[in-house]
């Protein structure tokens, strides 16, 4: 897939190195977890080791690789009574993606992210499954949505046929599932809707999904649908990631059952 980036250079340092594949096994979908990007928020600085920053972190990652809030795949967890020492780690596993396997994928990031940003005292790092978000400022709950750290993915062939009635159809199927992002389980809401519609000879897949806590998620929702297309690019497949929410569609199943 073609990596592209809806922030400046300056903002979003660019990643070394990135591996992307492009799966059309079920099977092989459900069982992978791609790191697809990062980003370390140099500007919340960095910790020291045996810092009372670095206990309350480890901390809050033995609490996400133990609590059962691996059945709804989100968790915000916060702790620290100073500034130097308040750290607040919010996950969130793909809407298919929960129990064993969103803890395995939060494992995986928990792991990605001490790689990759290490005593970085904040930073973000998505895989295909799962977000993992650290920050050292405490937000109010509901929490606004920050359209600041998002990018895209596309798959790199062309729509055949007239590409741009396809993206009307995309657009108009993912705006129907917004309608339904909003879903009561037996543990909690949550906030994530997919589903796949007959676009003539061929089959769409698709899903959106918005972190708990957050004010306004169809509203992040619908203008990560905007993104999918930029500039008139309109592929076979695409994904915009941030913070808050994200969108994807494909001409193959990509989720779990």
């Amino acid at each position: 897939m073609k990596f592209s980036y809806s922030l400046s250079k300056r903002s979003f340092p660019p990643i070394l190195a990135i591996q992307l594949l492009i799966i059309h096994s079920v099977s092989s979908l459900n069982l992978t977890n791609e790191y697809l990007n990062h980003k370390c928020i140099l500007n919340q600085g960095k910790y020291n080791s045996g810092s009372q920053y670095e206990d309350n972190l480890n901390w809050i990652f033995r609490e996400i690789h133990t609590r059962l809030y691996a059945i709804t795949g989100f968790s915000h967890i916060s702790v620290g009574k100073t500034t130097t020492d308040f750290v607040v780690v919010t996950t969130q596993c793909r809407g298919d993606t929960y129990e064993s396997n969103c803890r395995t994928c939060l494992d995986t990031a928990i792991a990605g992210f001490r790689k990759r940003c290490p005593s970085n005292k904040g930073g973000i790092i998505w895989y295909n499954q799962c977000l993992l978000y650290i920050s050292t400022i405490k937000e109010k709950i509901p929490i606004k949505t920050n359209y600041k750290n998002i990018f895209s993915m596309h798959n790199p062939n062309n729509v055949r046929g007239d590409a741009k009635l396809f993206a009307m159809r995309a657009m108009d199927f993912l705006s129907e599932l917004i309608l339904k992002v909003e879903k009561t389980t037996k543990y909690r809401l949550i906030f994530y809707a997919a589903g796949e519609k007959k676009l003539g000879k061929n089959k769409l897949y698709a899903m959106v999904q918005c972190l708990d806590l957050r004010i306004d998620c169809k509203r992040c929702l619908a203008w990560s649908i905007t993104k999918l297309f930029k500039n008139g690019d309109i592929k076979q497949g695409a994904r915009v990631f941030g913070t808050d929410c994200n969108v994807r569609y494909e001409l193959y199943p990509f989720l779990r059952s």
